[in-house]
């Protein structure tokens, strides 16, 4: 029996993780953890019983214990109990599935524990890259990408000398406004931005997808994973979302992996690592009704949060962190309506350049870091720029 612990268990990822639990019986759901959506909560601790529960609300925290109060399950809140839950003494792997900079924390203190990771927060990564991995190192657990891309590289990568490996080729399906340039960008809404053609994701992740910030996130995220630079991940746009990523070794050769787009696949993948086992659910790649597989040059001048990220990933230090704030509240207020689409590009833009890097950040400097350039962009949006 192997027992694992969902932070993030009501968003995307964590409700379909929960789908493979339901697949596998061989698995267990010792402890789970969400930020507010304690309706679903209820449903899923009643049906997989795990140990803890954390409500990072604490209002919510209060109502939950009332609502499982029949139940032999301890509610824990905030950020200790966030922590409590990414040490469960029980899981073996810990699935980091919430959305932000609250994952990293948890992170860093369940590699601590002796936890593996199922890394499917980017911002741990983007900007505590420099901490992470040499704990992971440290405490020789594995880490382990749940995002489709860099589960992709990951398994194009396995069996092979790493140092042999020339660049990744990281794909990108385009989102919901592939093609289109920047002035046909203004005016765009929600609901615009949150069509997206290929994935089924949430709402944050999918507005990031709509400006390609997700693929500079993921960019910056594979130079920590894989031990490259920047500058040897190209980006490639591939509307049809078959190739979720590539790996160019140094004679030229390309391996890739394929199938569907169903997060399913790499999510069960890094839980059973290094077994493959049957997934039954979903569809199969079918190559005779494939009419094409196409890749273009990603228009960083439209896209410009991806050019950004580069810039991020080349300086280094605290500005990762500038740029992932940013993006954050930015996101933040283009679903509330408050700011228009184009805007969140120019809030990181405006951001990164007023940040005076630090080279070296630690935890809390990180932090610290977040809650400033939180404070910057807020003080752009009130002043109506």
């Amino acid at each position: 029996m192997k027992k694992i612990g969902i932070l993030g268990s009501t968003g995307s990822i964590g409700t379909q993780t929960l789908d493979i639990v339901r697949e596998n019986r061989d698995l267990k759901v010792t402890a789970l953890a969400v930020d507010s959506n304690i309706e679903l909560l209820e449903r899923q601790v009643r049906e997989f019983m795990p140990n803890l529960v954390c409500v990072y609300r604490e209002d919510k925290a209060k109502l939950f214990k009332e609502m499982v109060k029949d139940l032999p399950v301890k509610v824990v809140t905030k950020m200790d109990g966030l922590i409590e839950c990414a040490t469960e003494s029980e899981a073996e792997t810990m699935i980091t599935a919430m959305v932000g900079m609250i994952g990293i924390q948890p992170t860093i203190e369940a590699i601590n524990a002796g936890k593996n990771i199922a890394l499917a927060n980017k911002e741990t990564l983007v900007t505590a890259g420099h901490i992470i991995m040499p704990l992971i190192k440290e405490k020789g657990v594995a880490l382990l990408p749940v995002d489709s891309e860099h589960s992709a590289i990951f398994q194009s990568l396995h069996g092979e000398d790493r140092k042999k490996a020339y660049k990744i080729l990281l794909t990108a399906s385009g989102g919901p406004f592939r093609g289109r340039k920047l002035i046909e960008l203004k005016g765009k809404t929600p609901k615009d931005a949150l069509k997206h053609p290929n994935w089924s994701m949430g709402q944050k992740i999918t507005i990031d997808s709509a400006t390609m910030v997700n693929k500079g996130l993921e960019v910056m995220e594979a130079a920590w994973l894989f031990d490259m630079s920047v500058d040897q991940i190209q980006v490639v746009v591939h509307p049809q979302s078959i190739i979720h990523s590539m790996v160019e070794y140094v004679d030229g050769s390309i391996i890739a992996q394929l199938g569907v787009p169903d997060m399913k696949l790499p999510i069960q993948y890094a839980l059973f690592y290094p077994e493959r086992r049957p997934l039954t659910a979903g569809e199969r790649v079918d190559f005779t009704q494939l009419s094409q597989l196409t890749f273009e040059v990603p228009d960083m001048d439209t896209f410009f949060g991806l050019r950004l990220a580069y810039e991020a990933g080349r300086c280094g230090g605290s500005m990762p962190t500038v740029y992932n704030a940013a993006n954050e509240w930015a996101v933040a207020e283009f679903l509330k309506g408050k700011i228009e689409f184009l805007m969140i590009p120019t809030m990181i833009e405006k951001a990164m350049q007023q940040h005076k890097m630090i080279a070296n950040p630690s935890l809390k400097e990180i932090l610290n870091i977040e809650q400033v350039t939180y404070d910057f962009v807020r003080g752009f949006t009130e002043s109506g720029l």
